[in-house]
């Protein structure tokens, strides 16, 4: 078989529910449907999915890929290849971390005993559809999809993707306003002579990999939500409204997805009471990205936490209800942010 349609006879693609499956899963999911190949999604994570992937790797990588690998494992002998795609650094301001370019080879490598076929397409630039585009319809020649076809499951995935964003924008939007509402309530019950608690809302900054992966911050956004605050999420803003105003922050700083977070700190700040910033060790981008924050963003108290694979919930959840309990202080005058 020519390698012009060496991938042809993959019927069922696996998809890791790790890393930027998360950010882009719609995209591909919907796009291999399209094609007619059927997709089978790796399980949510567990304890065992997080162990496996923390013996295949080294420590020296981060935890969110020890998790992405454990996820890999989980879909060995489930489907005819793994879907693994390669995000490049292609323009100065909208890279990825390096291990979106190295994740294809690094599986490869990492499961070549267990001969686990993959399929990948090269991304240069994940905001500019022309090179999304490229990448997938390039990838579905490979399994053997002609090219109109590929150019119309591309329009449908592309599609999905931008209603899935929109709809997760819009419904923030709506619990903004909801969280406005409520404030006017209680201040006018206030002046009322009738006071009432005001709410809370808490933004939650972090890789959308992290956040709504509930094994690896579950416990943070569960003890949120525990003590009454509403929980905003950095990564359901518009994207593209997101990313422009990152550069009132910098204009300099290379990835994609701290743009994205850092934007939507930079649009929400004044709507909300507080930010908690979660990264996982040892993040490099959030290194150096969420020092710059809590150097830079004043005004809005912040909590910055770090996950690891030897870490329990127990001192996470502490500071949480701490920090929580600080920003009620807070709202009753007790203190203020400087």
């Amino acid at each position: 078989m020519s390698q012009e349609t060496d991938w042809a006879d993959v019927r069922v693609v696996g998809i890791p529910r790790a890393l930027l499956f998360y950010r882009f899963g719609v995209l591909w999911t919907t796009f291999f449907e399209a094609i007619g190949r059927t997709v089978v999604v790796s399980e949510a994570t567990d304890k065992a999915v997080a162990e496996a992937g923390d013996h295949l790797s080294v420590d020296e990588c981060c935890l969110a890929s020890k998790v992405f690998v454990g996820h890999v494992g989980a879909l060995v002998g489930k489907c005819d290849a793994v879907f693994v795609p390669c995000y490049p650094t292609g323009e100065p301001r909208s890279g990825f971390c390096t291990k979106f370019q190295s994740a294809t080879d690094l599986v490869r490598a990492t499961f070549r005993d267990q001969k686990l076929r993959v399929i990948s397409c090269e991304v240069r630039n994940a905001r500019k559809m022309k090179d999304v585009r490229r990448a997938f319809e390039a990838m579905a020649a490979r399994m053997g999809v002609a090219p109109r076809d590929a150019k119309a499951a591309f329009k449908a995935a592309w599609d999905a993707q931008r209603a899935h964003d929109a709809a997760l924008a819009d419904a923030q939007e709506r619990a903004l306003r909801a969280l406005d509402e409520r404030r006017r309530e209680a201040q006018a019950a206030a002046a009322a002579g009738k006071p009432v608690e005001e709410p809370l809302g808490i933004l939650v900054v972090a890789h959308p990999y992290i956040t709504h992966d509930l094994y690896l911050s579950g416990a943070v956004i569960e003890s949120l939500t525990d003590m009454g605050a509403t929980v905003l999420y950095a990564d359901a803003v518009d994207h593209e409204r997101a990313y422009k105003k990152s550069f009132d922050f910098s204009d300099t700083m290379p990835w994609l997805i701290n743009r994205e977070l850092i934007g939507a700190i930079l649009l929400l700040q004044e709507r909300v009471n507080g930010i908690v910033l979660i990264s996982a060790f040892p993040c490099g981008p959030d290194s150096m990205t969420d020092d710059a924050i809590m150097r830079c963003i004043q005004g809005t108290p912040i909590l910055n936490l770090m996950i690891d694979a030897q870490s329990g919930t127990a001192g996470v959840e502490t500071r949480v209800e701490s920090f929580v309990d600080i920003l009620r202080f807070q709202q009753k005058g007790g203190y203020t942010h400087g």
